[in-house]
């Protein structure tokens, strides 16, 4: 199997890098895409121009706005949507969809939101399954995640997942989004991060995944 990997950042998956150049395995091409929508949507769909997978899965850590999942959980991001795409009308926030600018339904979306396609080697990622949001500012204060979290009721946030949805459903290819929770959405405080042990715990899962493959 030819498998692509995507992460916004080296440190992400550094762990996993050095496995794979001390292991000698083939079949297996790391994309470093940037942080952000943009950089990832450009990055991403310019490697494939060029470039054919039977797989792409992107990885990388992400706040959780459920706390019932443990700070190091891994977590299979079934559903992804834009969480900062729209207007401020006043005290009140439409996304593109409300604004008429795009179809609830209109390709690649479903009800507004980016589910990934049920395939065979999604058996193999035996993890909790979760909705994400995608936002270009990550939510750091009361009113922010208040507002987010009941417009979208998304357990998960990140800076990339929507737009690799988008290009992977708009390619046609098999793909799935795996993240490692690093925070709980609060008021900011990094303090009460576990950065750390959430990129090794991605990379062992990673690792595994790969192994058994």
């Amino acid at each position: 199997m030819k498998m692509l990997i995507v992460a916004a950042t080296e440190a992400e998956v550094a762990p996993f890098t050095a496995y794979l150049r001390n292991s000698g395995r083939s079949g297996t091409v790391i994309l470093i895409s940037g942080v952000g929508m943009t950089a990832t949507a450009y990055a991403l769909t310019k490697h494939l121009a060029s470039n054919k997978y039977d797989f792409v899965l992107q990885v990388g850590v992400a706040g959780s706005y459920d706390h019932t999942l443990a700070l190091g959980a891994i977590v299979f991001v079934t559903s992804d949507q834009y969480g900062d795409l729209g207007a401020e009308d006043h005290d009140d926030y439409l996304d593109i969809f409300e604004m008429g600018l795009v179809e609830k339904n209109g390709t690649p979306h479903t009800d507004g939101r980016l589910l990934t396609p049920v395939m065979p080697l999604h058996e193999k990622i035996s993890l909790p399954r979760v909705s994400g949001l995608t936002v270009n500012t990550v939510s750091g204060n009361e009113q922010t995640i208040s507002k987010r979290h009941k417009k979208f009721g998304s357990q998960i946030e990140s800076m990339e997942g929507a737009a690799f949805h988008f290009v992977c459903l708009q390619e046609g290819i098999a793909f799935a989004q795996v993240r490692a929770i690093s925070n709980y959405i609060t008021p900011r405080n990094k303090s009460q991060w576990k950065m750390k042990e959430a990129i090794i715990n991605l990379n062992k899962w990673l690792i595994n995944f790969v192994k058994n493959l």
